[in-house]
């Protein structure tokens, strides 16, 4: 149960102001249209973060406990610093025609390839080892993020104290980052 908490929570936390909750929002504002959206979020979050969770586990089985203890804290640590980053939306901000679950499915889907909640997802999957688990906690983390965005739009993302929210998932980063180094030390 441990790793479906501390999945939820830190994918939410690092979800705001992520570009996938940006694209959210563009999302809910083209099409108007939240329950196809939402569908599309969670298949995509389902499918790229089940992925990352696998390829995490497969990633461990190179390394003792300890080395990977290590891997996952200096991950964490760096997660903690990109976290202080904001994330914008590059490109073209207009989707055209086409459905709305079909672009949310595939737009999410591309969107998390590399982003920091797929590789955190990933990294905890390692330190873990249970795929299931952190797959379920990070989905349901990336909808708590997610789901208020579709709903509420611009006016949601600008009445929260995103430099705030960033820090908190930076230190929540950084202590997970520090509980993995002091794994491998002990």
């Amino acid at each position: 149960m441990h790793a479906f908490w501390i999945s939820i929570s830190t994918v939410a936390i690092a979800e705001m102001g992520d570009r996938t909750q940006l694209l959210s929002m563009l999302l809910a504002a083209r099409f108007r249209k939240p329950f196809p959206i939402i569908a599309g979020i969670l298949l995509a979050t389902i499918a790229n973060h089940a992925l990352a969770a696998w390829v995490g586990v497969e990633f461990a089985k190179f390394f003792t406990p300890t080395m990977l203890n290590l891997v996952v804290g200096i991950s964490m640590l760096a997660m903690a610093g990109w976290t202080l980053i904001p994330d914008k939306i590059d490109g073209e901000e207009t989707f055209k025609g086409g459905s709305a679950f079909v672009a949310t499915l595939i737009a999410f889907f591309i969107a998390e390839m590399g982003d920091k909640t797929q590789i955190a997802t990933a990294a905890l999957a390692a330190g873990y080892g249970d795929v299931l688990t952190v797959v379920a906690g990070s989905t349901l983390g990336m909808m708590i993020a997610n789901v208020p965005a579709v709903f509420l739009g611009h006016t949601f993302a600008e009445r929260l104290p995103m430099k705030a929210i960033h820090t908190v998932a930076a230190l929540l980063f950084a202590g997970l980052g520090i509980w993995f180094i002091a794994q491998a030390l002990l």
